[in-house]
């Protein structure tokens, strides 16, 4: 379980694993062979109350998930390219999928599940690597393992409210290769976010 969030009404648990399993890997079926899966519980209880399928588009696994609302979501969708690897790095992915309509897959095969996976965006609602370039941070320098994102405080600047997700790496504490843990901080304003209301964490 490499990606967990929590939905802003703080009823539903949400977490995924990080690559499709075992046995969905060494199928012979394409779609199982990128089959990861999410799985919903229910914080009052602790009772999984669904799976659902997700398909890998463009990295080798997903590290983490954080909710826009109570049922869109951001998915980090990644490669291990990059400053770590000694590589450049390539793909670091944040997808946009949606729960709202999603058909639980409990009980079936990988290939029954791909058939079923969630609402996803074609293209990634971030890519990453192309932000991070356009802002003077070369591929060598993007850390290998994007692994942490969340939504932070709103902030206003020039008048327009702008919502922060924050996205972390993980060094694995091997600074002398890996570089420091960072943390970059993207504004979001509405329009950004595309028809996707954006719902702050309730804190109790």
């Amino acid at each position: 379980m490499e990606g967990l969030a929590i939905t802003p009404d703080g009823r539903t648990l949400v977490g995924m694993i990080q690559a499709p399993f075992i046995e969905d890997a060494a199928s012979t079926d394409a779609g199982a062979k990128q089959l990861v899966r999410i799985v919903t519980i229910d914080t009052d209880t602790a009772k999984t109350t669904h799976v659902y399928a997700y398909l890998l588009t463009t990295g080798s696994g997903v590290s983490e998930i954080t909710a826009i609302n109570d049922h869109q979501f951001l998915v980090d969708e990644r490669d291990g390219k990059g400053l770590g690897d000694g590589s450049k790095a390539k793909i670091k992915h944040l997808f946009r999928i949606d729960l709202a309509d999603a058909i639980d897959v409990s009980g079936m095969s990988g290939a029954q599940a791909a058939t079923f996976a969630v609402a996803k965006t074609a293209t990634p609602f971030i890519d990453l690597v192309a932000l991070l370039g356009a802002n003077g941070i070369i591929t060598t320098d993007v850390p290998a393992k994007i692994e942490g994102i969340a939504f932070g405080p709103d902030v206003s600047h020039n008048g327009i409210t702008y919502h922060t997700l924050w996205v972390s790496n993980d060094n694995d504490f091997l600074q002398a290769t890996a570089g420091p843990d960072q943390f970059f901080v993207i504004g979001l304003t509405d329009t950004d976010l595309a028809g996707s209301p954006f719902v702050p964490q309730q804190v109790k």
